[in-house]
């Protein structure tokens, strides 16, 4: 059960931070599913620091014609712990 807790409190700051307005699980909403983040920067070392970076500074173009838009107002501290969650599979 000891493992549960990071899980429960990256999903407690996804929907803090409205993360869930536009991804889900393994579903396309607005933006693309988690699973598929997960998929894409997945691939080594230093992924979750580039991602929490992508995600702190927004992009165009990566997903599609929906941009994703900064999320400065997110704690670095935050963003990383989010950032690893979706790499571990946002379970």
């Amino acid at each position: 059960m000891a493992g549960s807790a990071p899980a429960f409190a990256s999903t407690a700051l996804a929907q803090k931070y409205a993360c869930v307005a536009c991804h889900q699980a393994a579903v396309k909403v607005v933006g693309p599913s988690w699973k598929e983040i997960g998929a894409r920067y997945g691939d080594g070392k230093g992924s979750a620091a580039q991602l929490a970076a992508s995600m702190k500074a927004g992009s165009s173009g990566k997903w599609g014609a929906m941009p994703m838009p900064a999320q400065a107002q997110v704690p670095d501290a935050d963003l990383q712990a989010l950032a690893q969650w979706v790499l571990d599979g946002a379970k």
